[in-house]
C-alpha cells in the first residue's frame, strides 16, 4: 500500500483569485486523527572546538497510522561532514549502527523488514545529501535515529564559518528518461544524465502547510585558545552581532530567530528559537584576530605506527596584479528568481569593476540556452571601458527564467580559457541546484588544465557539496553569499581570489616521518591566495621519535625533529617556504575528518574514471576508518521481530520549500501535457507555482526544455519501487542486491577511453607550447608549472583506469624532470626543457615509439 500525498484543499477558488487564510493550507499532509507526516523532531547540537566541530543530530520519527510504517527521509548534512556513527532507539531498545559496504547493507535491511524486524539505514547519495529509510515503525511508536558527524570549520579572511543545511532544494535535472524502474521514491524520474534522480528529489510541501516538524538547534563554542571577537549569524535576515564570552559586545544581543547565552566553562551557546522551519541553512561565523603562523598537528594510531597528520600554513602578503584572463559564467535559471539573480547581476558587476585594460574577459549568462553581450564577439575581449560598460549593460538586462543546462557553459567557457598563457580564472556564480554534479565533473575536470575556478554560491539553500567539489578541482575557492546583506562582504573576499596568487608550485616537505603515498588530501596543492590557509592533511608512518606533546595531551615528546614544510614559487619568481614543528594530539575526530576529505576525492576520481580497483580502495578506506562514503552505508538492525506477516506502510516525508522559493518568484510556465501533474501537486491554485517552476527549472520526471521532445508520462506513485532488473544507486527490490559497486553508489562513471583521451590532452598541450616558443622566459617558466599539474591529473586518469603503466612511462618521466626544473626554478624555462617536453608530448599523442611488451608476454 501507498500513500499518497494530496493538497488539504482542492476546492480552492480558481488561480488569479485571492488565496484563502487558513492554517493548514497546503500540500502534503497525510491526515489522521493521531497527525499526519511521520518525522516529528530534528534535534541538532554542535560543539565548535577551535576550527572543528562534533555534531550529533536526531531524527525522530512517528507512525501516526494502525499499521507498521516505513517512513523515507531525503535530507542535507555539511558536505565536508565525516558521519561517523548511527544509533536506532524504540521502545526499550538501542541499537548501534554498523557501517558495511552500500549493497550489503541493503540486503541486511531489506531482508530484517521483510522478517518484521524494525531497522534503519542512512546512504548518502551526494556528498551532501542522504537518505534514512527506518522500517517497521509500530502504530503508536517514535523511533528516533541519531547520525554522529565531525566536521572542520572553513577559515578565510579572519573568519569561521559553521553551516548546517536543513532542506534539500529542487534541482534541474536534465537528459533523457530512463525506461527503468526508478532508483529511489522521489519525485523525479531518474534520467541517463542523472541515473539517480529519483533519489534526491523529494516532495515539496507548498506554502502555508502548517510547520511539521519540531526543530531544536543549538551550538556551543569554544574558542579552544584562539582570539574570538565576534559572532555573526545571517539566519533569518541581515547579520546579527551577538556577545561572546570574555570579549567586547560588537552589537546588540541576538533577537528574532536566535538567542545567544553563556554556557558552562566560559563557553557561549547560540540556540535556534522554538517555532523555526527547515527551509535554509542555519549559518554561523565566526570573527578571529590574524593569525599568522603555520602547525603540525600528528594523532597516531593505537599501534603507535601510523597516523594522521593536518598541516595548516596561514599565508601573508598581497597579491601582485597581473595580467588574467577571466570567463564570468551567470545562471540566470528559474531557480534564481527574486532577490538571487539581482545578487548575482551585482556580483558580475562587481568583478567586472575590477578588470583592467591589461586583462581579457568575457561573459556567458546561461539557462538553457547561453548569451553574451550584444557587440560583443563570441572570444576574450580587451577589458576595455567600452567593453566593460557592454558587459555590465547586459547584466542589468537579465531576469531568471528556464533551465539550469550547466555542462555547456561551463566548457565553454573552458574552451576559452584553454589556448591562453596568462592567469586564467573562471568565475561561476549559481545557486548550484543542479542533479548532474557528476556529469559535469567527469567532462569539466580534464579540460581545466591550469585555470582557477571559484564558485560563488547564492542562495539559502545552495548546493554547497557540488559548488565546493568544482572549485577543489580548479584549485580555486567557494564563497556563499546567503543574503542580499552579506554579498558585499563576500564580493570583497571574492576580488582577491581572482587575482594572481600570492605562491604558486607547491610542494609538501616531510622531515622525521614518511608520508603514506596516495593519502595526501588535496591531492593537488594548487596555490596560495591572500588571507586564505593552506590545510593539507594525510597519513604518516614510521616512529614520532621527536613530536612535542601537546599540553592537553598525555602523549611524550621525543628527541629528534618532526616537521613539515611547503614550497613554491612567489608571483616575483623567489623561492617560498613555511615549515612547523610536529605536535601530537589525541583528538581522533582530525583522523575523521581527513578520511572524509580523501575518500571525496577518491570518489570524484572514480566518477572520471571508472575503476573497479579504485571502487576496491574507496569501500576498504570507508570501512577502516569508520566513515560514511557513497559506496558505504550505515545500517541498524533490531534482533526482535514485532511486524512478523505485515508489510509496512511506506511514506516518503515531504520537505519544505526552500525560504525564498514562494510565489513572488514564481517562474514562467512551460508547455505541459494533460494529466502530467504528478502525484505529489494537486489542482489547487497554490501549486501553480510549483508547477511552473518544477517544469522550468527542476525538469520533473523528464519535462524537456522549450523546443524539445514531449514530456514523458508523469505520476508514478511514490511507495517502493516494484520489480525489474537492475537499480542504480538506489534500493534493491526485497531480497535482491545485484548490480556493481557503482551501482549501488549512485556515482555514474562517465569518460571516454582514458588512453586515447590523454592523447587528445596532449596533443593540445603540443599546439599550446609551440604557439608560444617565443614567449618571454617567465611566460615559459610558468606555462611549464601550469602543464605539470596538469600531467599530474592525467597520471592520476591513466593509473585509476587501469591502463599499463609503460603505455605512459614517457608522461612520468616528464613530470619528474617539470618538478625537478621547479625546485630550481632557473632551469624550468630552458630551451632544452621546452624542446624536450614537446617531443615528449608529441611522441606521446602520435602513440609514441612501440611500446615494449611485458617480459612474459614477449615472442621468443
Amino acid at each position: 500500500m501507498t500513500v499518497h500525498i494530496a493538497p488539504l484543499f482542492p476546492d480552492r477558488p480558481s488561480a488569479g483569485d485571492p488565496p484563502a487564510t487558513t492554517t493548514d493550507e497546503g500540500m502534503g499532509a497525510l491526515t489522521t486523527d493521531k497527525g499526519n507526516l511521520p518525522l516529528d523532531a530534528v534535534d541538532i547540537r554542535a560543539a565548535i572546538t577551535g576550527l572543528g566541530a562534533g555534531i550529533e543530530m536526531v531524527q525522530g520519527f512517528h507512525n501516526p497510522f494502525d499499521v507498521p510504517l516505513e517512513a523515507t527521509y531525503i535530507f542535507p548534512l555539511p558536505d565536508r561532514a565525516a558521519v561517523t556513527a548511527m544509533r536506532m532507539e524504540a521502545a526499550d531498545r538501542v541499537i548501534e549502527g554498523t557501517l558495511k559496504e552500500r549493497g550489503q547493507a541493503r540486503e541486511d535491511y531489506d531482508a530484517a523488514i521483510a522478517a518484521g524486524q524494525r531497522a534503519a539505514i542512512a546512504e548518502e547519495d551526494r556528498p551532501d545529501v542522504f537518505t534514512m529509510r527506518v522500517g517497521n515503525i509500530l502504530p503508536g511508536e517514535r523511533v528516533t535515529v541519531t547520525l554522529k558527524l565531525s566536521q572542520p570549520l572553513p577559515y578565510e579572511d579572519d573568519a569561521a564559518t559553521f553551516r548546517f543545511p536543513l532542506v534539500v532544494a529542487p534541482r534541474y535535472i536534465p537528459g533523457a528518461p530512463l525506461d527503468e524502474p526508478p532508483a529511489g521514491d522521489g519525485v523525479v524520474r531518474d534520467t541517463e544524465a542523472v541515473p539517480d534522480a529519483s533519489r534526491i528529489s523529494p516532495p515539496v510541501l507548498l506554502p502555508g502547510f502548517p510547520n511539521p516538524i519540531r526543530l531544536e538547534l543549538s551550538v556551543e563554542i569554544d574558542p579552544a585558545g584562539l582570539p574570538l571577537t565576534e559572532i555573526r549569524s545571517s539566519y533569518g535576515g541581515p547579520a546579527t552581532d551577538m556577545p561572546t564570552t570574555g570579549t567586547p559586545t560588537t552589537g546588540t544581543p541576538a533577537t528574532g530567530m536566535l538567542a545567544a547565552e553563556d554556557g558552562e566553562g566560559g563557553r557561549t551557546v547560540v540556540r535556534l528559537r522554538p517555532g523555526q522551519r527547515l527551509d535554509r541553512d542555519f549559518i554561523l561565523r565566526l570573527g578571529f584576530a590574524r593569525q599568522e603562523a603555520g602547525s603540525l598537528t600528528l594523532v597516531p594510531d593505537e599501534t603507535g605506527d601510523e597516523g594522521t597528520f593536518t598541516f595548516t600554513v596561514m599565508p601573508s602578503g598581497e597579491h601582485r596584479p597581473r595580467p588574467r584572463d577571466v570567463v564570468l559564467a551567470l545562471d540566470r535559471s528559474g531557480s534564481m528568481q527574486g532577490w538571487k539573480i539581482v545578487a548575482a547581476r551585482r556580483a558580475a558587476a562587481r568583478i567586472i569593476d575590477t578588470l583592467t585594460g591589461e586583462d581579457r574577459f568575457a561573459v556567458l549568462s546561461f539557462d538553457h540556452v547561453v548569451q553574451r553581450p550584444a557587440g560583443l564577439p563570441d572570444t576574450l575581449v580587451t577589458a576595455s571601458d567600452r567593453n566593460r560598460f557592454r558587459a555590465v549593460e547586459h547584466l542589468a538586462g537579465l531576469s531568471a527564467r528556464g533551465g539550469t543546462e550547466m555542462l555547456g557553459p561551463l566548457a565553454e567557457a573552458a574552451g576559452l580559457l584553454g589556448d591562453s598563457g596568462r592567469d586564467r580564472v573562471l568565475v561561476l556564480i549559481t545557486d548550484g541546484q543542479v542533479g548532474n554534479e557528476d556529469q559535469i565533473l567527469a567532462h569539466l575536470a580534464p579540460a581545466l588544465g591550469g585555470t582557477r575556478v571559484h564558485a560563488v554560491g547564492i542562495d539559502r539553500a545552495v548546493n554547497a557539496g557540488f559548488l565546493g567539489r568544482l572549485a577543489s578541482i580548479g584549485q580555486g575557492r567557494f564563497e556563499l553569499v546567503e543574503s542580499e546583506e552579506r554579498l558585499d562582504e563576500a564580493m570583497e573576499r571574492i576580488h582577491h581570489r581572482i587575482g594572481a596568487p600570492l605562491v604558486t608550485g607547491l610542494t609538501l616537505e616531510a622531515d622525521g616521518l614518511e608520508v603514506v603515498p596516495g593519502t595526501v588530501a588535496p591531492g593537488r596543492l594548487g596555490a596560495l591566495f591572500p588571507g586564505v590557509p593552506l590545510v593539507i592533511s594525510g597519513r604518516w608512518r614510521g616512529g614520532l621519535t621527536g613530536a612535542t606533546a601537546d599540553a592537553r595531551t598525555d602523549a611524550t615528546a621525543g628527541t629528534g625533529t618532526v616537521a613539515m614544510a611547503v614550497r613554491g614559487v612567489t608571483a616575483d619568481g623567489a623561492q617560498w617556504r613555511r615549515s612547523a614543528p610536529g605536535t601530537v594530539v589525541t583528538d581522533r575526530a582530525a583522523v575523521s575528518i581527513w578520511a572524509r576529505a580523501h575518500l571525496r576525492e577518491l570518489e570524484d576520481r572514480y566518477v572520471t574514471s571508472g575503476s573497479e580497483r579504485l571502487e576496491k580502495r574507496i569501500v576498504d578506506t570507508s570501512l577502516r576508518f569508520g566513515v560514511l562514503c557513497r559506496f558505504t552505508a550505515f545500517v541498524a538492525v533490531d534482533s526482535r521481530v514485532v511486524a512478523a506477516g505485515q508489510d509496512p506502510h511506506p511514506v516518503v516525508q515531504p520537505v519544505e520549500m526552500p525560504d525564498g522559493w514562494g510565489r513572488s518568484q514564481q517562474a514562467p510556465a512551460m508547455p505541459m501535457a494533460a494529466g502530467a501533474l504528478p502525484a505529489t501537486f494537486g489542482s489547487a491554485p497554490d501549486a501553480a507555482f510549483a508547477v511552473d517552476y518544477m517544469a522550468s527549472e527542476v525538469g520533473i520526471q523528464g519535462m524537456p526544455a522549450p523546443g524539445g521532445s514531449p514530456p514523458a508520462p508523469l505520476g508514478r506513485p511514490m511507495g517502493r519501487p516494484g520489480g525489474g532488473s537492475g537499480y542504480r544507486g538506489g534500493r534493491s527490490p526485497r531480497g535482491r542486491t545485484g548490480g556493481t559497486l557503482s551501482d549501488r553508489s549512485g556515482i555514474s562513471a562517465s569518460a571516454p577511453d582514458p588512453l586515447s583521451f590523454a592523447r587528445q590532452q596532449a596533443r593540445q598541450e603540443v599546439e599550446l607550447l609551440t604557439g608560444s616558443a617565443t614567449a618571454p622566459d617567465d611566460l615559459r617558466r610558468q606555462m611549464l608549472s601550469d602543464l605539470r599539474t596538469r600531467l599530474d591529473a592525467l597520471i592520476i586518469l591513466l593509473e585509476d583506469s587501469g591502463v599499463a603503466e609503460e603505455a605512459f612511462a614517457p608522461l612520468v618521466e616528464l613530470r619528474s624532470e617539470l618538478r625537478s626544473a621547479e625546485e630550481t626554478f632557473h632551469t624550468l624555462g630552458t630551451a632544452e626543457l621546452w624542446e624536450r617536453t614537446v617531443r615528449v608530448l608529441t611522441e606521446f599523442a602520435d602513440g609514441g615509439p612501440p611500446a615494449r611488451r611485458a617480459f612474459w608476454k614477449r615472442q621468443g
